[in-house]
């Protein structure tokens, strides 16, 4: 039996169970990500996240598993490259060119950190998303995203949600102007970091109690900022912790709502799909098995 994912949800969780906090080894997450790819959520999870640095792991794990089990996978593992801001990204085009001709593997993306010369790196034939930095850096970042978006190619921003070592955690005021911000200039985006949950709240994080973003909050911030709201109403909606007024509005968008909101947050990494999966779940707007298909 099969059950339809809502449109609200269609590929909305990327799969980054190898990066931090959960850090899994590659092996064991290829073969979780397998799982997910034919569980009854299925159609909520999009590509697995692999490091760029991690390319010839990926294609050992690969050929192991089919070695292991004599059966060759009938479908392509679809998989991003990333690498982080900071990063040389000399690595990260040269693990595209290496998985280009590897059977088994099909690269649908790469993620990198924005930087002035992204466009000399060879990556003409695979939709790239670009991590755009704080400050006034990154104005500059997302209108460079838009011209890129206006030249036909498959471009995103991207905008860091969690905090790091490096990076504080953005607050409901920043994290609302960069909603503002790609809302106005019509920049699709992509999140990363910190959206472990459906809403807003703080949990524990590695034995650490931390404040978290909800992911309901954001598709609901997002469209009041594709509705020109001002900032301080954008953060408010970021700020609530309501889950079932939360899911109630959102339950209530038309078809032609939630595909706006859709083309403009297309997707964001989650190191645990099934944290905010089972969340979602939990608030009616995910049918389980046990509630029959739809």
């Amino acid at each position: 039996m099969s059950w339809t994912t809502p449109p609200l949800l269609r590929g909305l969780l990327d799969d980054a169970a190898v990066f931090p906090p959960a850090a899994t080894p590659l092996p064991d997450a290829v073969r979780d990500h397998g799982g997910h790819r034919s569980s009854w959520y299925a159609g909520c999870v999009g590509p697995l996240l692999v490091p760029a640095a991690s390319v010839a792991e990926l294609i050992a794990v690969l050929t192991d598993e089919q070695s292991r089990t004599a059966v060759p996978s009938a479908a392509a593992l679809d998989v991003v490259l990333v690498s982080r801001p900071g990063s040389d990204p000399a690595v990260l085009a040269a693990g595209l060119h290496v998985l280009r001709d590897e059977v088994g593997i099909h690269v649908v993306g790469v993620e990198l950190g924005w930087e002035h010369g992204w466009r000399d790196l060879g990556l003409e034939d695979v939709a790239v998303v670009l991590e755009v930095p704080r400050g006034p850096d990154q104005a500059v970042a997302v209108a460079d995203v838009r011209t890129a978006v206006g030249e036909g190619r498959p471009v995103l921003a991207k905008f860091r949600t969690g905090a790091t070592p490096t990076w504080e955690w953005p607050d409901a005021t920043e994290l609302g102007a960069f909603l503002l911000l790609v809302a106005g200039l019509q920049v699709p985006f992509k999140l990363t970091g910190g959206l472990h949950h459906a809403v807003r709240g703080t949990y524990d994080v590695a034995g650490v109690a931390e404040e978290n973003h909800g992911v309901l909050n954001v598709l609901l911030a997002t469209a009041v900022a594709l509705e020109d709201a001002g900032p301080e109403e954008i953060a408010a909606v970021l700020e609530v912790t309501d889950g079932g007024a939360l899911a109630e509005l959102v339950g209530a968008w038309t078809t032609a709502r939630t595909a706006d909101v859709r083309r403009a947050f297309t997707a964001y990494g989650c190191c645990t799909v099934t944290d905010p999966i089972g969340e979602l779940a939990g608030l009616g707007l995910l049918p389980r098995p046990d509630e029959g298909p739809r």
